[in-house]
Protein backbone atom coordinates (compact mmCIF):
# COMPACT_ATOMS: atom_id res chain seq x y z
CA UNK A 1 0.00 0.00 0.00
CA UNK A 2 2.90 2.35 0.75
CA UNK A 3 4.18 2.00 -2.82
CA UNK A 4 0.73 2.89 -4.22
CA UNK A 5 0.59 5.98 -1.98
CA UNK A 6 4.12 6.89 -3.02
CA UNK A 7 3.20 6.63 -6.72
CA UNK A 8 0.03 8.69 -6.12
CA UNK A 9 2.13 11.29 -4.30
CA UNK A 10 4.56 11.50 -7.22
CA UNK A 11 1.65 11.91 -9.66
CA UNK A 12 0.20 14.70 -7.51
CA UNK A 13 3.60 16.41 -7.29
CA UNK A 14 4.06 16.35 -11.07
CA UNK A 15 0.47 17.52 -11.58
CA UNK A 16 1.18 20.38 -9.18
CA UNK A 17 4.17 21.47 -11.26
CA UNK A 18 2.06 21.36 -14.43
CA UNK A 19 -0.66 23.25 -12.55
CA UNK A 20 1.80 26.05 -11.94
CA UNK A 21 1.47 26.92 -15.63
CA UNK A 22 -2.13 25.88 -16.36
CA UNK A 23 -4.72 28.30 -15.03
CA UNK A 24 -7.31 25.52 -14.58
CA UNK A 25 -5.19 23.48 -12.14
CA UNK A 26 -4.30 24.84 -8.68
CA UNK A 27 -0.61 23.85 -8.67
CA UNK A 28 0.52 24.45 -5.05
CA UNK A 29 -2.55 22.86 -3.41
CA UNK A 30 -2.17 19.79 -5.64
CA UNK A 31 1.53 19.57 -4.73
CA UNK A 32 0.55 19.84 -1.08
CA UNK A 33 -1.82 16.90 -1.55
CA UNK A 34 1.23 14.95 -2.74
CA UNK A 35 2.94 15.74 0.57
CA UNK A 36 -0.19 14.72 2.48
CA UNK A 37 -0.38 11.38 0.64
CA UNK A 38 3.28 10.75 1.46
CA UNK A 39 2.55 11.26 5.15
CA UNK A 40 -0.30 8.75 4.92
CA UNK A 41 2.21 5.95 4.31
CA UNK A 42 3.10 3.75 7.27
CA UNK A 43 6.81 4.50 6.89
CA UNK A 44 6.64 8.29 7.34
CA UNK A 45 5.67 9.51 10.83
CA UNK A 46 2.94 12.14 10.96
CA UNK A 47 4.07 15.73 11.28
CA UNK A 48 0.91 17.80 11.53
CA UNK A 49 2.80 21.03 12.16
CA UNK A 50 4.77 20.59 8.93
CA UNK A 51 1.61 19.70 6.99
CA UNK A 52 -0.28 22.65 8.50
CA UNK A 53 2.44 25.17 7.68
CA UNK A 54 2.87 23.89 4.13
CA UNK A 55 -0.92 23.94 3.62
CA UNK A 56 -1.16 27.57 4.75
CA UNK A 57 1.71 28.53 2.42
CA UNK A 58 0.07 26.69 -0.49
CA UNK A 59 -3.26 28.46 0.13
CA UNK A 60 -1.59 31.88 0.43
CA UNK A 61 0.28 31.41 -2.86
CA UNK A 62 -2.95 30.13 -4.45
CA UNK A 63 -4.76 33.31 -3.35
CA UNK A 64 -1.85 35.53 -4.42
CA UNK A 65 -2.06 34.00 -7.89
CA UNK A 66 -5.38 35.81 -8.31
CA UNK A 67 -4.31 39.02 -6.61
CA UNK A 68 -0.89 39.65 -8.22
CA UNK A 69 -2.06 39.79 -11.87
CA UNK A 70 -4.87 42.14 -10.89
CA UNK A 71 -2.41 44.41 -9.10
CA UNK A 72 -0.02 44.33 -12.08
CA UNK A 73 -2.83 45.11 -14.49
CA UNK A 74 -4.22 47.99 -12.40
CA UNK A 75 -0.75 49.39 -11.71
CA UNK A 76 -0.13 49.71 -15.45
CA UNK A 77 -3.64 50.97 -16.26
CA UNK A 78 -5.09 47.71 -17.52
CA UNK A 79 -8.57 46.28 -17.40
CA UNK A 80 -10.24 42.93 -16.92
CA UNK A 81 -10.06 42.45 -20.71
CA UNK A 82 -6.26 42.37 -20.46
CA UNK A 83 -6.36 39.72 -17.75
CA UNK A 84 -8.79 37.62 -19.78
CA UNK A 85 -6.57 38.07 -22.84
CA UNK A 86 -3.57 36.87 -20.82
CA UNK A 87 -5.40 33.69 -19.87
CA UNK A 88 -6.56 33.08 -23.44
CA UNK A 89 -2.99 33.67 -24.67
CA UNK A 90 -1.72 31.09 -22.19
CA UNK A 91 -4.29 28.56 -23.39
CA UNK A 92 -3.22 29.21 -27.00
CA UNK A 93 0.40 28.60 -25.98
CA UNK A 94 -0.51 25.32 -24.30
CA UNK A 95 -2.86 23.86 -26.89
CA UNK A 96 -1.13 25.24 -30.02
CA UNK A 97 2.60 25.14 -29.19
CA UNK A 98 3.69 26.90 -32.37
CA UNK A 99 6.54 28.74 -30.63
CA UNK A 100 7.42 25.91 -28.24
CA UNK A 101 8.37 26.86 -24.69
CA UNK A 102 8.90 30.45 -25.86
CA UNK A 103 5.13 30.60 -26.56
CA UNK A 104 4.40 30.44 -22.82
CA UNK A 105 6.01 33.87 -22.61
CA UNK A 106 4.83 35.40 -25.89
CA UNK A 107 1.18 34.36 -26.15
CA UNK A 108 -0.02 35.66 -22.75
CA UNK A 109 1.44 39.05 -23.62
CA UNK A 110 -0.18 39.00 -27.09
CA UNK A 111 -3.47 37.96 -25.51
CA UNK A 112 -3.33 40.79 -22.99
CA UNK A 113 -2.44 43.29 -25.71
CA UNK A 114 -5.33 42.19 -27.95
CA UNK A 115 -7.69 42.21 -24.96
CA UNK A 116 -6.69 45.77 -24.13
CA UNK A 117 -6.98 46.84 -27.80
CA UNK A 118 -10.52 45.48 -27.88
CA UNK A 119 -11.29 47.46 -24.74
CA UNK A 120 -9.32 50.64 -25.60
CA UNK A 121 -8.45 52.48 -28.79
CA UNK A 122 -5.02 53.78 -27.77
CA UNK A 123 -2.21 51.33 -28.69
CA UNK A 124 0.31 52.84 -26.29
CA UNK A 125 -2.04 52.46 -23.32
CA UNK A 126 -2.98 48.94 -24.44
CA UNK A 127 0.70 47.98 -24.67
CA UNK A 128 1.44 49.38 -21.21
CA UNK A 129 -1.56 47.63 -19.67
CA UNK A 130 -0.71 44.38 -21.46
CA UNK A 131 2.81 44.60 -20.07
CA UNK A 132 1.43 45.04 -16.54
CA UNK A 133 -0.92 42.11 -16.94
CA UNK A 134 1.90 40.02 -18.36
CA UNK A 135 4.27 40.91 -15.49
CA UNK A 136 1.57 40.01 -12.98
CA UNK A 137 0.97 36.71 -14.75
CA UNK A 138 4.69 35.86 -14.81
CA UNK A 139 5.08 36.74 -11.14
CA UNK A 140 2.16 34.54 -10.10
CA UNK A 141 3.35 31.67 -12.29
CA UNK A 142 6.89 31.96 -10.93
CA UNK A 143 5.62 31.86 -7.34
CA UNK A 144 3.48 28.79 -7.99
CA UNK A 145 6.25 27.01 -9.85
CA UNK A 146 8.87 27.70 -7.17
CA UNK A 147 6.57 26.50 -4.39
CA UNK A 148 5.75 23.33 -6.32
CA UNK A 149 9.48 22.71 -6.85
CA UNK A 150 10.15 23.25 -3.15
CA UNK A 151 7.37 20.80 -2.27
CA UNK A 152 8.72 18.14 -4.60
CA UNK A 153 12.14 18.70 -3.02
CA UNK A 154 10.63 18.15 0.43
CA UNK A 155 8.86 15.06 -0.91
CA UNK A 156 12.11 13.60 -2.27
CA UNK A 157 13.97 14.44 0.96
CA UNK A 158 11.37 12.57 3.04
CA UNK A 159 11.39 9.58 0.71
CA UNK A 160 15.19 9.53 0.89
CA UNK A 161 15.18 9.85 4.69
CA UNK A 162 12.74 6.97 5.13
CA UNK A 163 13.79 4.92 2.10
CA UNK A 164 14.71 1.90 4.22
CA UNK A 165 11.17 1.77 5.67
CA UNK A 166 9.51 2.48 2.29
CA UNK A 167 11.60 0.01 0.29
CA UNK A 168 12.62 -2.76 2.69
CA UNK A 169 13.11 -5.20 -0.20
CA UNK A 170 16.11 -3.14 -1.37
CA UNK A 171 17.81 -3.36 2.00
CA UNK A 172 17.36 -7.09 2.73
Amino acid sequence: MDIALLVLGIILMLTGIIGSFLPVLPGPPISWLGLLVLYLTKAIPYDWVFLGITLVIALVVFALDYIIPAIGTKKFGGTKAGMIGTTIGLLVAIFFPVLGIFGIVVWPFVGAFVGELINKADQKTAFKAAFGSFIGFLTGTFLKFMLSIIYIGLFIAKVWEFSEELFPFFYN
